[in-house]
């Protein structure tokens, strides 16, 4: 009698822990297929050098804007002193090739006064030489054969000064428009120097690498005295905002909401519980984007159920004393009701 009140005793107890676990249970939905995600920063060099001094170790947290690397600045510093000299030189013969337009100005202004005097000699010479010519055709005793020599000479003389002035007066002229060519090629060449100059100073900027953000080294392959290139991975930085992608079955999702809470177990710190909440779904099933996604129009199709990812993210990022990292297991539990 005793025996089977105690076994019935453990049935109702059975039963009543097994509704109270159902009735729990049916408010939760959770998958094993769930990993930690991190926007992880790929540090790479945009030039070429020999790596001076390697500033951080493996593991190391860092700051924003933290020194990471230094490259030997002597190459670049002798080019930056070079693309200065070559600016400096720019900024001359720029200022050479205004003084040579002001002057050709002043030569095009020389020239138009030259013709105005040449055209006044010109005139006087012709009126003398016509009144002269009007006096032999009157045989008038007034004028002598020397006079009328002369006159005929000096209207040649001063004709031929006239076209003299403004033949010079066009070469000025072309002068002046060779010089404006000429200041406007200093100054391009004053812009071009300008840029390489600027373009020198990025470059020994970019002799010291630095965190762009916080987080933790990881996967560091660089040692001072190696020769890098641009591009070239060095170490990878893990920051420290770091979010949870849950594939959830495709049959799960009708009953989980963006703004759920999830309880967090991390298989790292399997005695702590953290605390997060359901942020999106992703657009499509993971097989979807997958390198070779699956094919179903070819030959016989069994159909499988699919995983969504869903983005978590914890309500507040859990501190020194938890390391979490990509790729790191969990299990996230979404409470639905």
């Amino acid at each position: 009698m005793i025996v089977a009140a105690a076994v019935l005793t453990l049935v109702i107890a059975a039963a009543v822990g097994g509704l109270v676990w159902w009735l729990d249970a049916r408010n939760w939905v959770s998958t094993d297929d769930a990993f930690i995600q991190v926007h992880m920063v790929q540090v790479s060099p945009q030039i070429a050098g020999r790596v001076a001094r390697v500033l951080v170790d493996d593991n190391q947290e860092v700051k924003t804007g933290q020194p990471l690397l230094e490259i030997d600045q002597a190459d670049f510093k002798a080019k930056l002193d070079e693309a200065a000299a070559d600016q400096q030189s720019a900024v001359g013969k720029l200022a050479q090739s205004r003084a040579q337009l002001a002057v050709s100005e002043a030569n095009v202004d020389e020239a138009a006064a030259m013709i105005g005097v040449a055209e006044a000699d010109a005139n006087n010479a012709a009126i003398n030489l016509a009144r002269d010519q009007k006096l032999a055709q009157m045989h008038s005793m007034a004028l002598s054969q020397q006079q009328l020599d002369n006159d005929t000479a000096t209207a040649r003389r001063t004709a031929a000064n006239l076209r003299a002035a403004k033949q010079k007066s066009a070469a000025a002229e072309a002068q002046r428009e060779l010089a404006r060519t000429q200041v406007q090629t200093a100054e391009a060449g004053v812009k071009a120097a300008t840029a390489q100059l600027e373009q020198a100073r990025l470059n020994l900027s970019y002799t010291e690498i630095r965190a762009p953000e916080g987080g933790h080294i990881a996967h560091k392959s660089v040692a001072g005295g190696d020769y890098v290139q641009v591009g070239q991975d060095l170490m990878a930085l893990v920051p420290d905002d770091v979010w949870i992608t849950a594939n959830f079955k495709e049959t799960d999702l009708a009953d989980i909401q963006i703004g759920d809470p999830v309880d967090i177990n991390v298989d790292a710190y399997p005695s702590q519980i953290f605390h997060g909440r359901v942020d999106s779904f992703q657009a499509g099933s993971g097989a979807a984007f997958a390198l070779l996604p699956p094919e179903n129009a070819t030959g016989n199709y069994v159909k499988v159920v699919q995983r969504v990812p869903v983005k978590i993210v914890f309500d507040h990022l859990p501190g020194e004393h938890w390391v979490l990292g990509p790729g790191m297991s969990v299990v996230p539990h979404v409470r639905i009701r």
